[in-house]
């Protein structure tokens, strides 16, 4: 067959698969408008996870998992559009590892918000002006973060997705050669995950400048003679700074554990994981956690993180954060609440995410 032939073909079938999207999108638009009767959330990651997984587990082609999840994440983002367009408010500024998470979830259509601090990504929820907010919760290497578990503590917002995204750092610079570079922008942390890289190529002499972000770092790197940024993919596109190395992190493994939050309860899915905060009564009584706990393992309720967090900064009171496997509405778990109704706050039953 010839290439005009197989680009012809190619053309036949991205015109089928135009009809097929516009088919599908008449019927999300027949779905919204029963939504918008019966008042439930659009955004159903339960749901979108299922198709994902469906669609995986019939594949016999060439795509891969990352491929076809990739293509139905933008596809759910436009349908969630053509519904009702709802912003998204996350930790800013552009380009930051925040922003790529939020985009990976809702779309390069979603109309977003951003916001310079956790605590303003909550108000924009709490007030309406944003449907749902994306902020950071954990990471593998430096441990949780702690003004997004104070804000659940005092939020009525509750946690309806969590996504793990891969921390790479990339090199970027309109210098075409490295002993241009006069000097590198970056966040302080940055500069010590990426040390390897920097005494590799002999770039250890070189002024390291620190910003409050990697975006930030990007776009001075853009508009300044001599200088490189060290800041994600997403910052290097976003501000138009070639990218001169991928990945130059020195470890690997590095990820973020990223929460999304809204006003809504998520129904029960085949694979669900809750996070809680917990305050005991009797905290200074020996043995108090430990009985604590016991209520869970009676019921068979697994367990996967538990930390503790001053309940506020010198305080020698804790809440600890639990997250269990299951949902809210699950016999078994309205049972351990029953039981500790005063020392639970409940943030809320989501769709476990891969953490791989």
């Amino acid at each position: 067959m010839k290439l005009e032939d197989l680009r012809d073909k190619i053309d036949s079938i991205d015109n089928k698969m135009l009809e097929l999207l516009s088919e599908r999108m008449e019927v999300v638009n027949a779905v919204g408008e029963l939504k918008k009767h019966e008042k439930t959330p659009i955004y159903r990651p339960e749901r979108e996870k299922a198709i994902i997984a469906r669609l995986i587990n019939q594949n016999s082609g060439l795509l891969n998992k990352e491929a076809i999840e990739a293509i139905f994440l933008e596809i759910f983002a436009v349908s969630r559009n053509l519904e009702l367009a709802e912003k998204i408010a996350y930790l800013g500024p552009e380009g930051t590892f925040t922003h790529q998470a939020a985009e990976s979830r809702f779309g390069a259509m979603s109309e977003y918000l951003s916001m310079n601090s956790i605590s303003a990504v909550f108000k924009s929820v709490e007030s309406k002006r944003a449907k749902y907010g994306v902020v950071p919760i954990e990471n593998n290497t430096d441990g949780i973060v702690g003004e997004t578990l104070d804000l659940l503590a005092h939020s009525n917002l509750k946690i309806v997705s969590e996504l793990f995204l891969p921390i790479h750092q990339s090199f970027a610079t309109k210098c075409e050669h490295l002993s241009e570079i006069k000097k590198i922008y970056s966040k302080d942390i940055v500069f010590g995950q990426c040390r390897n890289f920097l005494n590799d190529y002999n770039l250890k002499d070189v002024e390291l400048i620190p910003v409050d972000s990697t975006a930030k770092a990007a776009k001075l790197a853009q508009t300044e003679e001599n200088s490189a940024a060290i800041c994600s993919h997403i910052a290097a596109k976003l501000y138009g700074v070639p990218i001169l190395f991928e990945n130059i992190e020195d470890n690997h493994s590095n990820k973020t554990r990223f929460i999304i939050i809204s006003d809504f309860k998520n129904q029960i899915s085949k694979n669900d994981k809750t996070s809680i905060l917990a305050k005991l009564n009797n905290s200074n009584k020996p043995g108090s956690l430990v009985n604590f706990l016991s209520d869970f393992n009676n019921e068979n309720i697994n367990l996967t993180k538990i930390e503790s967090r001053p309940m506020r900064e010198g305080s020698f009171e804790y809440w600890f954060f639990i997250d269990f496997e299951g949902h809210f509405d699950q016999e078994k778990i309205k049972n351990v609440f029953k039981r500790h109704t005063s020392e639970i706050k409940w943030l809320g039953s989501y769709i476990k995410a891969d953490s791989n």
